[in-house]
């Protein structure tokens, strides 16, 4: 927006030493920021300064190759007209401000000729160019001269204003300069105009992304009484997720939720369906990898009676079971060659059918995906169908891992610890502060999943008292006390103040000489890391 204010000021000071004359027509152009609301009475008041029949403003395309007339005075046609520039005119206007006279139809109604005269004041010249229906039309109006001038504005070309006459000899080089005052002055009203749609979409923007949000908060609220599968987090990268899905809940896209095992997919996936038009209806998982294929097939489309040993009844697959409701399909990656055909025909055709009949059903589903690997990967080293992948991958929402939201280790621990007590008949007192800075410094590789299962393991130990750092896992602990402090290199080392020092340089190096990183490193609180700083005069 400020380069629109930028080119409101030079269109002002272009017209400011022509004020009294202009007036008139500055007046008419205030009482709007829309220029297509008063281009009549612009054309009026014009009219005085540069006679003329009609007037029009066309704006060019960036490439120059097309112009969309968006303005017109007179009796002329109302649609709308977007034209391709003829190599003949765009050559003109490349070259400057001109005047062409003597306007004519071709032979067969096809061209228009007409003499072109440069605002250089050189030698006319013939010119002609295709007949577009608006260019026919004008001419069909009487037209048999124009003249053209820019409208600039931030220093390049916007688009021209064009005088046109039923004289054909109306306009001389020497009504150019006139004509340009008042393009300096239609430039300033395109940019007022420019400055209001900016400012209207700007603020439509806002109450989009304030709606999104609302509506982010009250899937998460919703989802907060459903235990497991709660919305926690509000780390940019996680609300990044949350918003994503939040714009394609209201879609029928099919959907594919990439990252590593634990992210939080079917979390994700719950709430697209909370947000769907079909929330009202089912929501059915099934995880791809935890069934051999020729069970899979059965699970997934259902089979009828004697459709293979053991099928001693009919049984209605997991797509029946969600119609009208959504079906997440976890492990995707995992399926055969030939359960990801028939899948592809779901997502294709919307209809499958059961193991063992020829009838044909309907799939009145909508698939959500889900896949700890590389799907383009593996499509790519031909383990899985390319047309399914395109098929799935309509609408990809990478979830990240835990170690790239530590910020949300914090609200995650105290929601799990408050589930627990539910769930396990007492409540952990809390958590000690190094054992949540233990909790956030961890690398997570099973991600939420995995910190979910250490947080109940603490919270049977600890008997009803505060989480400490003796309850938790060795793999935690012991990193921060040996590995991650730099134990290796202090073979040689006398004292134990000496390792102690060494300790703490080491890992005050690794932490980029930040102390809250390096007191989690050491499994210090700041305060505690501070004393031994100023101890061994570390400064």
């Amino acid at each position: 927006m400020l380069n629109d204010w930028v080119a409101v000021e030079a269109a002002m000071d272009r017209v400011q030493g022509s004020a009294d004359f202009l007036a008139p027509l500055l007046q008419a152009l205030a009482e709007s920021l829309d220029v297509r609301e008063i281009f009549a009475r612009i054309s009026a008041e014009a009219r005085r300064i540069v006679p003329h029949d009609f007037l029009m403003l066309g704006l060019l395309s960036e490439d120059h190759a097309r112009v969309r007339v968006i303005a017109l005075s007179g009796d002329l046609p109302r649609t709308p007209a977007d034209v391709a520039l003829p190599d003949a005119l765009r050559f003109a206007i490349e070259s400057g401000d001109f005047v062409v006279g003597d306007v004519r139809l071709g032979a067969g109604g096809r061209t228009i000729t007409g003499m072109l005269r440069p605002s250089d004041r050189a030698q006319a010249r013939p010119i002609e160019y295709e007949a577009q229906p608006l260019f026919r039309e004008l001419v069909a109006q009487g037209l048999r001269a124009f003249l053209r001038v820019s409208v600039r504005l931030r220093g390049g070309v916007l688009g021209g204003l064009i005088f046109c006459a039923t004289d054909p000899d109306a306009y001389d080089p020497a009504d150019i300069a006139h004509a340009r005052q008042i393009a300096d002055c239609v430039a300033l009203a395109v940019a007022h105009q420019r400055l209001a749609e900016e400012e209207q979409r700007s603020a439509e923007a806002r109450s989009r992304a304030q709606r999104l949000e609302a509506r982010v908060r009250t899937l998460t609220d919703e989802l907060e009484q459903q235990g497991r599968h709660r919305v926690v987090g509000t780390s940019p990268a996680w609300r990044e997720v949350l918003s994503q899905a939040t714009k394609v809940a209201t879609t029928e896209a099919t959907v594919l939720l990439s990252g590593e095992s634990g992210t939080g997919k079917e979390v994700v996936a719950r709430l697209i369906h909370r947000a769907s038009p079909r929330a009202e209806g089912p929501f059915v998982a099934l995880n791809c990898a935890a069934l051999p294929e020729h069970l899979l097939e059965s699970e997934l489309f259902g089979h009828e009676k004697g459709a293979f040993t053991g099928a001693a009844t009919a049984h209605p697959g997991k797509i029946e079971q969600a119609a009208g409701g959504v079906l997440f399909l976890d492990e995707v990656a995992e399926t055969s060659p030939a359960v990801q055909a028939k899948l592809l025909r779901v997502l294709q055709e919307r209809e499958y059918q059961r193991l063992g009949s020829a009838r044909t059903q309907k799939a009145d589903i909508r698939v959500l995906a889900a896949t700890n690997r590389d799907l383009q990967a593996a499509v790519a080293q031909g383990a899985f169908r390319d047309d399914l992948y395109y098929r799935l991958a309509v609408f990809d929402i990478a979830l990240p891992p835990l170690r790239q939201r530590r910020d949300d280790i914090p609200a995650l621990l105290d929601a799990f610890v408050e589930d627990l007590g539910r769930s396990i008949g007492r409540r952990p007192a809390g958590i000690t502060r190094d054992a949540r800075d233990m909790l956030v410094a961890h690398h997570w590789p099973g991600n939420v999943r995995e910190l979910r299962n250490v947080v109940e393991r603490a919270a049977i130990l600890c008997e009803g008292g505060a989480i400490e750092t003796g309850h938790l896992p060795a793999a935690i602990v012991a990193p921060r006390t040996t590995a991650a402090a730099g134990v290796p290199k202090l073979r040689g080392i006398a004292t134990l103040d000496a390792a102690e020092r060494a300790m703490i340089v080491e890992a005050l190096e690794r932490a980029g000489h930040n102390k809250s990183k390096a007191a989690r490193f050491l499994g210090l609180t700041r305060a505690q890391l501070r004393a031994r700083i100023d101890k061994y005069e570390l400064t």
